[in-house]
């Protein structure tokens, strides 16, 4: 018993160390204008797409969940993560967002070359949440880009949309995250879309529609989903108000209207059904719970000091 404690007493160590060179005011006297560069660049881009906000977010946790958040996601190779089949239906814009956000960032002659792309995209990630209604907050920075990306890093690193509760909360408390933390960090499924392959097996299967599932929403799916759909067509994550950060995705569950299965068993299981009951009723409680579990998200893994790069292009090791 003594020596698991220590064995967690270290780990625990080992946790806070890496992240405790973050700091909200990081860029003060090198760019000082960094937040309001990105804010302008990401603005822009929601402007001409919607795709902007679910992107980036999205991004932003494939990216922590897979060697940490170092935006190793970004880089380009023959063998890298953003290839793996977990990661092929990333959005492009979530992407470009980043791109021309680190472009206009390195427009500043103040700012070039100073700023990481990892900080970009978690500076990023923040705006888009509020752009879409969600709740602002402080952002840590003072992350360093990673220069490694492979598919066999992402290989069991993110959860899949068949995941029973144990599942997620195994692969979430690796990093450091509660099961309200990983309850708050789903809310993120309120914006954003999914295509039919990934839920078919709850709509059309040897035993009928998933019993979890409300069959009136099963048989709307079915309609905008049919046997051999288009592989392209894509469907809202939350079937009510698919374009604002809320917290609608929590009433959805309550009423049977969660498009994963991993999604539904937050409600359908008895150990995360409160957590998701007290979300549903305030939509500041989810705010809030979100906005801790999201800024320990950034933490994960993360480079500081001699460690990594700032990455002059965010696809490109230098």
């Amino acid at each position: 018993m003594k020596k698991q404690m220590l064995c967690f007493m270290f780990f625990s160590l080992l946790i806070v160390s890496s992240y405790a060179q973050l700091r909200q005011n990081f860029y003060q006297n090198t760019c000082p204008n960094v937040e309001s560069i990105v804010r302008s660049a990401v603005t822009k881009k929601f402007q001409q797409t919607f795709v902007t906000v679910p992107g980036t977010l999205r991004l932003f946790f494939h990216d922590c969940f897979v060697r940490g958040c170092d935006a190793s996601v970004l880089l380009a190779n023959a063998n890298a993560e953003k290839d793996h089949p977990d990661d092929l239906s990333l959005a492009g814009d979530g992407f470009d967002t980043v791109i021309k956000a680190k472009a206009a960032v390195d427009s500043n002659p103040n700012c070039r070359n100073k700023v990481s792309c990892a900080d970009i995209l978690a500076l990023a990630t923040r705006d888009v949440i509020g752009l879409a209604g969600g709740p602002s907050y402080s952002v840590e920075l003072g992350r360093r880009d990673g220069r490694i990306s492979t598919k066999a890093s992402v290989q069991h690193s993110l959860p899949h949309p068949d995941f029973k509760l144990d599942q997620l909360n195994t692969m979430f408390a690796k990093h450091g995250l509660s099961q309200t933390d990983m309850v708050a960090l789903s809310g993120a499924h309120t914006l954003g879309f999914s295509h039919c392959s990934k839920f078919s097996n709850r709509i059309y299967s040897k035993s009928g529609i998933d019993p979890t599932l409300n069959r009136q929403y099963a048989l709307q799916l079915r309609q905008m989903c049919p046997i051999n759909v288009d592989p392209r067509i894509a469907i809202n994550m939350d079937p009510t108000t698919p374009r604002t950060f809320d917290n609608a995705y929590y009433k959805n569950l309550q009423q049977g209207k969660g498009l994963f299965t991993s999604d539904q068993v937050l409600f359908t299981d008895t150990r995360s059904r409160p957590t998701v009951n007290q979300f549903a009723s305030s939509n500041n409680a989810f705010n809030q719970a979100f906005v801790t579990a999201i800024t320990k998200l950034g933490r994960i893994g993360v480079l500081t000091g001699n460690k990594g790069e700032i990455r002059r292009d965010c696809t490109q090791a230098n």
